[in-house]
């Protein structure tokens, strides 16, 4: 597969590609030619058909060819350890909608890197649903692992707009006790919201058994806070609007940004919860790669 296809992994550039459907393939072909180049020793494309031998596993299931080839055991997966059931939760509220200049908003990333999770999780023969949510639960996709079921969920990601406030802790309590079987939970989320109430929401999967990663998803603008001129501010959501000059309130503002990141950072992982900080210029293999190296601590 040609280096080339690397280039997909840089959102700006599949940004001007006009069909999502064209989007996620080119994401997942450039993600799997870089599989094979550094940084990523130690995953190749036997991950679709192998997982690594853990103690008790019968020794009649290691695939000794592959040994030879890796120095390393691997044993074949059965068809019910390849099914897993992945269930993306996509935040469509207001503030997704923030873009600073020349960038994809929030939910444009997200739904790119979405539709790019989908792909490669049907790849693997797992299946995937889609939950979209704001100040409600908006629409259920369950879980399939179709061809056809994954243009419905492109179709979805594709009408999805921000709009209304956020709920997120409700919703995310509301989707918790609706999925039922233990899977794998990836919520795509700029989680402005009361962090109360997300851990709250997310510890409610994590109860009932489930795998959760969160792709906490900014604007290079709300990280790096680069404005200069007296600017006025307004809050998508609720549409309170403020003005002030910037380098007054610049450093007090990082300070309380990075703090209000960290606690999140911190609560996930005293729950058991992969946290995942991406700006929307983030390459998209860094999630990806998450994904798989979380679906192989999964089994």
């Amino acid at each position: 597969m040609p280096a080339s296809n690397l280039q997909y992994l840089d959102p700006n550039v599949v940004s001007k590609l006009s069909s999502l459907d064209l989007i996620a393939r080119l994401v997942v072909e450039g993600f799997m030619t870089g599989l094979h180049k550094s940084p990523y020793h130690g995953f190749s494309v036997e991950f679709m058909e192998h997982r690594q031998y853990m103690p008790g596993d019968p020794l009649k299931h290691v695939d000794w060819k592959l040994y030879g080839k890796s120095d390393r055991f691997y044993v074949k997966m059965f068809e019910e350890e390849t099914n897993l059931r992945s269930h993306i939760l996509l935040d469509v509220s207001a503030s997704m909608g923030y873009a600073s200049p020349g960038r994809l908003t929030k939910l444009q990333y997200a739904a790119y890197l979405a539709a790019s999770l989908a792909t490669l999780m049907l790849m693997q023969q797992d299946a995937v649903g889609l939950l979209t949510f704001r100040d409600r639960v908006e629409r259920i996709i369950p879980p399939r692992s179709s061809r056809p079921h994954l243009k419905l969920i492109l179709g979805e990601l594709e009408r999805a707009r921000p709009a209304a406030g956020t709920r997120m802790g409700s919703s995310l309590e509301h989707l918790a006790e609706r999925i039922k079987r233990r899977g794998l939970i990836l919520l795509m989320s700029d989680l402005l919201d009361d962090p109360a109430s997300v851990l709250r929401g997310l510890k409610h999967f994590r109860h009932r058994q489930h795998e959760v990663v969160v792709f906490h998803i900014l604007d290079p603008y709300e990280i790096s806070f680069p404005f200069r001129n007296e600017s006025g501010f307004i809050d998508l959501e609720t549409g309170e609007e403020i003005t002030t000059q910037p380098w007054e309130i610049a450093e007090q503002y990082r300070t309380k940004f990075e703090a209000w990141s960290r606690a999140y950072e911190r609560a996930c992982m005293e729950n058991r919860i992969e946290y995942v900080r991406l700006s929307t210029e983030t390459p998209y293999d860094v999630a990806l790669l998450r994904y798989l190296e979380k679906r192989k601590r999964f089994y």
